[in-house]
């Protein structure tokens, strides 16, 4: 039987994830209809990674003998300003995402579960390279500003990217 605080801290973690995956499925929306095709690439291949962290937590959960709660998930933004500010939504969600997990991990080790703690240890790696993903694109677009060809560029490199990311995989995402 799964320890009930430690099933509640997951089951938290799931909805986080399930919102993530839906939040950058509307970025990706938002992307394809303002003509950024690589940028919504991107967006719907990280949506996907975010369900796939959700998938692999309630198959945790239900392995362990607790019970995974498929959440309802808010509807997320439909519009956004700028490009630049769904880079800085996306990084702000990772920051909180992060925060989540941390807290995770702390009641993993308040209740002395080490099993649980050490299959979170891929979240927190996981959360490392996300942001330093978010921060690395952020970085770009402001060197870029305003400039229409730089942001040509930009979108044609996410969708670059992208596509090595899901060829590297077989085609799956991660």
């Amino acid at each position: 039987m799964m320890n009930k605080r430690i099933e509640a801290a997951l089951n938290d973690q799931i909805q986080k994830e399930s919102s993530s995956s839906q939040f950058y499925l509307a970025m990706a929306s938002w992307a394809e209809n303002n003509g950024l095709n690589g940028t919504a690439k991107f967006m719907y291949q990280h949506s996907d990674e975010e369900r796939f962290h959700m998938l692999k937590l309630i198959k945790f959960v239900n392995e362990r003998g607790g019970v995974a709660l498929v959440p309802a998930v808010p509807q997320p933004p439909v519009e956004f300003d700028s490009l630049e500010r769904v880079f800085e939504l996306l990084l702000e969600h990772e920051i909180v995402v992060t925060e989540s997990i941390n807290g995770v991990v702390d009641v993993c080790l308040q209740e002395k579960d080490y099993s649980t703690h050490n299959f979170m240890q891929w979240y927190v790696s996981e959360q490392l390279e996300e942001e330093a993903l978010a921060r690395g694109i952020l970085d770009k677009l402001r060197l870029i500003g305003g400039d229409k060809g730089g942001l040509y560029l930009f979108d044609r490199d996410l969708e670059n990217a992208a596509a090595q990311a899901t060829a590297g995989m077989g085609g799956q995402p991660a």
